[in-house]
């Protein structure tokens, strides 16, 4: 059974290889994003005075629309108070995402960001889909993470040492040894040590991955119904209507900075369809995004309206199966323990991309090792006398 798994770790592990290769190294750099994206983009903070008096949604979205004219504006985003607020846009078809920073207080227009012009975008869409079209490159991620995950318990098993005196030679790397010994051991104890955290990055990635999966593990950890996310459908034969959706919007909108009078983030969206209702949620920690509430309104009432899933209701009153599913992004990234548990996802992932390589590296030596010549021996009654 070990020869079987061994066969299976080395094969698999050279079908998938640069494509764990390729999911790493771009993981590494999506880690510290937030902090780049702080540095490198100053449009993102507002420029002048902060504390003001904040504009209602419909106004930033005029403002947005004639910085993007013929582009349909889905929602804004309130960010902190020294940072702009965010109206997007984005289509499928045809397809574009924008997004408008303005100052919150003011409505000046401070930068149209562009995603075919950002380069954490290009990387996610490499983390994502290896730059594949979505349709194609979306379920090969999947195999590969799916492959990942099977090839750290096969790991385990042939790491997993045979006595006591095997054992203290696996927790080390032979620094002094030849540099095949050395490529050894970098693949098989870096590999034992980063094991439990690479289980999670592929099991939380997974969840992306596949439907089947992320289905289950909602069921099995006490979700109840569907975790597919779906947006509510707004009565559109209500008596009960305001003048239309952007003033909807704006009511919505005041009713959360009522009940919600301190917050980190508020995001609420601008229904396009007949049916849809106002997506809106508030985040309550900074650079993270499981805790928070979400709330759906009627566009024609602006009425609450009750919805299910793990992507309703309030975070402190979700069962375990809505909080896990709601943590999978910051457990991902190791947002979820600030800024240690994002130098830890970093170096995780680093070693994950060193595996496909020293993996390659001990399959090949022992590929174009030579076989030993085996001395004959001389027969007595040979030799001469």
């Amino acid at each position: 059974m070990k020869k079987l798994i061994g066969k299976l770790h080395l094969y698999l592990g050279l079908v998938s290889g640069i494509m764990v290769l390729i999911i790493s190294i771009t993981g590494c750099i999506l880690a510290f994003e937030q902090e780049i994206k702080s540095v490198t983009q100053p449009y993102m903070f507002v420029n002048g005075p902060t504390g003001g008096k904040v504009l209602p949604p419909s106004q930033l979205a005029d403002i947005a629309r004639k910085a993007l004219p013929g582009k349909v504006a889905k929602g804004v985003l309130y960010d902190t108070p020294n940072r702009n607020a965010q109206v997007g846009f984005y289509n499928l078809d045809p397809e574009y995402y924008y997004v408008v920073y303005l100052n919150q207080y003011t409505g000046k227009v401070e930068h149209i960001w562009n995603e075919d012009d950002d380069f954490f975008h290009f990387i996610l869409h490499g983390h994502y889909y290896l730059w594949l079209p979505e349709k194609i490159g979306q379920p090969v991620v999947a195999s590969a993470t799916l492959v990942f995950f099977f090839m750290m318990i096969s790991g385990m098993v042939l790491w997993w040492p045979k006595n006591k005196s095997a054992a203290k030679q696996r927790f080390s790397i032979k620094w002094n040894a030849a540099w095949r010994r050395k490529n050894y051991d970098l693949h098989n104890v870096l590999g034992f040590y980063m094991m439990s955290i690479g289980v999670v990055l592929a099991v939380t990635g997974l969840v992306w991955g596949f439907q089947w999966f992320s289905q289950g593990l909602y069921t099995v950890t006490g979700g109840k119904g569907s975790d597919v996310y779906y947006n509510p459908a707004s009565d559109t034969v209500s008596t009960a209507q305001v003048t239309g959706p952007m003033q909807a919007v704006d009511k919505a909108w005041f009713q959360l900075q009522k009940e919600y009078p301190v917050y980190k983030t508020l995001n609420i969206s601008f229904p396009t369809e007949k049916a849809e209702s106002i997506f809106s949620y508030v985040n309550f920690r900074e650079g993270t995004y499981y805790n928070v509430d979400y709330t759906y309104f009627d566009q024609y009432s602006a009425k609450k309206i009750n919805a299910e899933g793990p992507y309703t209701g309030k975070y402190s009153e979700a069962n375990f199966a809505k909080k896990l599913r709601r943590m999978n992004y910051d457990i991902h990234t190791g947002a979820i323990l600030g800024l240690p548990g994002k130098m830890l996802m970093f170096f995780a992932s680093l070693i994950c991309a060193t595996l496909p390589v020293t993996g390659f590296v001990i399959w090949w030596g022992r590929r174009k090792k030579a076989p030993k010549k085996v001395r004959k021996s001389v027969p007595v009654w040979a030799t001469p006398s």
